[in-house]
C-alpha cells in the first residue's frame, strides 16, 4: 500500500530560527534552514495519521493542507511534541467515530491528560473541547488503522523511555540517543529511516550526527534522513558532508513509503 510520509517539522524544541539568535542558520535565506518543531504525517488513500502535535502544528497543517486526521500517535509528552493538541479541535468535531483516537504510553498519556485537563476531564464543561479519546499502548505493541500497521518501538531519550514508530518499510525515530537491544529486531529490513541528529557536539538526550550515522550503519536502511536538528546544522553545508544515502530532512519534505 503506497503512502507519503511528510515532514511537518524537522527542528529542535526551540525551533529554527531560535528566538533572540542571529546565527548563520537562524538568519539563513534557505527555506530548508527554517525548522518548525518535529512531527510527521503519514497519508495514504483518504487517510492521515500524525506522529506528534507540537506547538507549530496549526501552521504545519495549514501549510500542508491537512483537512482530515484519522488518529495521532505520540512519541512522548515533552512540550514540543504535545502542545498543539488543542489545535486538533476543528478536525475532531465531525470525526466519523465521534472522537479522534490518540495513542500514547501510560506516562505520556497521564501527562497529556493533566496538561489538557479541560479536554479529558469528565467534569469539563468546555463546549468546544477537542473530541478525542486516549488509548494506552506499551512495549512493541502494534495498532492497525485503516489497514495500516503502526508498531511502537521503545527508544531511550536521556534517562526515559520514549516511542519511535515503524510502519511498513519506514521508521520514525525522533528524540533518542539509544536504541535498546530488544527494539533492534523490529527495525530490520527498512527502506526509510527518519532519525534524531541534533548537532555535532554531544547532548545528554539526543543523538549527534556521528551517533545517528552509527545507528544508520547498524540498521542499514536504503535511505535515511536526519530530523530534530538544532541551529548548529546548516542545511546545505551539512548535506555536502554526508554520504549519498543520508540527507537532512526539511519542513515539507515528502518521502514515498510502502505500508
Amino acid at each position: 500500500m503506497q503512502a507519503t510520509l511528510t515532514i511537518l517539522g524537522s527542528g529542535t524544541s526551540m525551533g529554527i530560527p531560535t528566538l533572540g539568535c542571529g546565527c548563520r542558520v537562524c538568519t539563513s535565506p534557505d527555506p530548508r534552514d527554517r525548522r518548525t518543531r518535529a512531527a510527521i504525517a503519514v497519508q495514504w488513500a483518504d487517510h492521515c495519521i500524525l506522529i506528534d502535535t507540537g506547538p507549530d502544528f496549526r501552521e504545519q497543517a495549514l501549510r500542508e493542507k491537512i483537512r482530515h486526521i484519522d488518529a495521532v500517535l505520540y512519541t512522548h509528552a515533552h512540550a514540543d511534541h504535545i502542545l498543539g493538541l488543542d489545535d486538533l479541535r476543528p478536525l475532531t468535531f465531525h470525526h466519523p467515530n465521534g472522537h479522534m483516537p490518540l495513542y500514547a504510553d501510560e506516562p505520556s498519556a497521564r501527562i497529556i491528560e493533566k496538561v489538557f485537563d479541560y479536554t479529558f476531564s469528565a467534569e469539563s464543561k468546555y463546549p468546544t473541547r477537542a473530541r478525542v479519546k486516549m488509548h494506552r499502548i506499551q512495549g512493541h505493541q502494534s495498532i492497525v488503522i485503516h489497514g495500516a500497521t503502526f508498531q511502537r518501538i521503545p527508544l531511550i531519550h536521556g534517562e526515559q523511555e520514549v516511542a519511535g514508530f515503524r510502519f511498513g518499510n519506514a521508521a520514525y525515530l525522533t528524540d533518542m540517543n539509544a536504541i535498546p537491544d530488544a527494539s533492534l529486531p523490529f527495525l530490520e529490513n527498512l527502506d526509510v529511516v527518519i532519525i534524531d541528529a541534533l548537532r555535532k557536539t554531544p547532548h545528554p538526550s539526543h543523538a549527534t550526527i556521528q551517533q545517528a550515522m552509527m545507528w544508520i550503519d547498524r540498521l542499514r536502511p536504503r535511505r535515511a534522513w536526519f530530523t530534530h536538528m538544532s541551529h548548529d546544522l546548516h542545511h546545505a553545508d551539512t548535506d555536502n558532508e554526508l554520504p549519498p544515502h543520508i540527507r537532512l530532512a526539511y519542513d515539507g519534505l515528502r518521502i514515498p513509503v510502502e505500508l
